[in-house]
């Protein structure tokens, strides 16, 4: 078995494959030349990241393929439906970055909540002559401790968000489309756990009507999941960050209820016009940005190589 990782793939993911006797082409290969590619080198599995993408063009030219494995959760960039008509197994790793993403949002809620987002901005230029000025156009930040934290989506990372948010001292809400219950467990340093049972709802205006804090972590949307009448409904200074996917809220809806003080700030760690994001998202003071990094960290990486590498031994046996 060979496999092509045209994205990258982590030590622990390379040694594992090795290990098993499974030869590894940690490549890099531009879109257009990956169909022959992956012929001429008569590839088995290929894996990849969010920047390749695997089209049914791309599965009908590489009749060898077996195995089409995704590291993370999103798998908007490969034709799955196509992929599994045609007999190709497909893998991801849904749980492998939960934490990292969980850990992206809670960055951006500090940014925002303690304005850390535009005094970096602004330290670089005005910190030696409006020093005194900035600290106190900064001074009305405030703590995530006793206040609501609204989760949309309640998959593997919206459940690390919430508990990132229970160890915090947060109120919970999470808003799902179908009600479910899951029980979560706080794991403690000296062995100590404790659980929680959250159970969702559905109701919009319920869910909308005290939250301080709102995160985003739902799969990819054939609409908006928040626009105008959601904007309407949140309480005045209310902050929201989405890294789920570009296209799950209403950019320009967003810049102007910033605009009129309904929304206090935001963060964006994807865009709906990704790679390019717009120019009036970049330059607006209250977004917190950065560029689709919520599930790259080192640690992520080692993991989601780690389970990639476990699932295609198992299939290997099947094969």
């Amino acid at each position: 078995m060979k496999v092509l990782a045209n994205d990258g793939i982590s030590k622990s993911g390379a040694d594992a494959l090795a290990k098993a006797g499974i030869e590894l082409l940690d490549a890099k290969v531009s879109q257009e030349h990956l169909t022959a590619y992956i012929n001429e080198n008569n590839i088995n599995v290929l894996l990849v990241r969010s920047a390749t993408k695997v089209s049914r063009e791309l599965i009908d030219g590489c009749p060898g393929l077996q195995i089409i494995g995704r590291g993370g959760v999103g798998m908007d960039n490969i034709d799955v439906e196509y992929a599994i008509d045609k007999g190709i197994y497909i893998i991801n790793t849904p749980k492998a970055s939960s934490r990292s993403v969980a850990e992206m949002v809670f960055a951006h809620f500090f940014s925002l909540a303690r304005f850390l987002h535009e005094s970096n901005r602004l330290m670089p230029l005005e910190g030696e002559t409006h020093f005194s000025a900035m600290k106190k156009s900064f001074s009305k930040a405030i703590e995530l401790e006793g206040k609501t934290l609204g989760v949309i989506g309640f998959g593997g990372i919206g459940q690390e968000v919430v508990k990132m948010g229970i160890s915090l001292g947060m109120k919970i809400k999470v808003f799902t489309r179908n009600i479910k219950t899951e029980t979560l467990s706080l794991n403690f340093y000296d062995g100590q756990s404790v659980s929680f049972q959250i159970t969702t709802g559905n109701d919009w205006d319920e869910f909308l009507s005290d939250t301080d804090f709102i995160s985003i972590n739902t799969p990819k949307s054939d609409g908006y999941i928040l626009d105008t009448p959601q904007f309407m409904k949140m309480k005045d200074g209310v902050f929201i960050v989405n890294t789920a996917r570009g296209g799950v809220l209403n950019e320009v809806a967003l810049i102007d209820f910033i605009d009129n003080g309904k929304i206090a700030g935001a963060a964006l760690d994807v865009f709906e016009s990704e790679p390019t994001p717009e120019l009036p998202l970049l330059m607006n003071p209250n977004l917190s940005l950065s560029p689709h990094l919520g599930g790259n960290t080192v640690d992520a990486q080692e993991k989601i190589g780690a389970e990639l590498a476990a699932q295609i031994i198992e299939l290997k046996h099947k094969l």
